[in-house]
């Protein structure tokens, strides 16, 4: 599950939110196999899609993080869950997008090398009013 500003968030939905507001961003990973899953890197990762094949990954002075974009996840047991917790801060107005990638980082390969959570989350930053 992934929460922007207090939503959640499906392929449906746009959040929106104001250009120098803190939004907050939590990632649930809710381990449904039989087996302990783990370990892995965490990575939220900003983009613009120009609605022509092209995507902007080059957003350093329009996106930033406060903490890391990164998280580390030792293990999840079977039926858990683990939460990561962070916040974006958009500086400039757009339609932004961000990608959940997880990398395994373990010798059983039980999962793809890495695999992305998708579909990705809808950001609208509008200016405050």
């Amino acid at each position: 599950d992934i929460l922007v500003d207090g939503q959640l968030c499906d392929c449906d939905v746009v959040v929106n939110c104001q250009v120098g507001d803190p939004i907050p961003l939590q990632v649930k990973l809710t381990n449904w196999s039989k087996h302990s899953v783990g370990p892995f890197a965490l990575t939220v990762i900003p983009y613009q899609d120009y609605q022509n094949g092209v995507h902007n990954y080059d957003l350093q002075d329009a996106i930033t993080f406060v903490g890391s974009n990164t998280f580390y996840i030792d293990s999840v047991k079977p039926t858990k869950d683990s939460v990561y917790f962070g916040a974006l801060l958009f500086l400039y107005t757009g339609d932004f997008y961000l990608n959940i990638k997880f990398h395994e980082d373990n010798c059983s390969r039980e999962l793809p090398l890495s695999w992305l959570c998708l579909p990705s989350v809808h950001i609208r930053a509008t200016e405050p009013v």
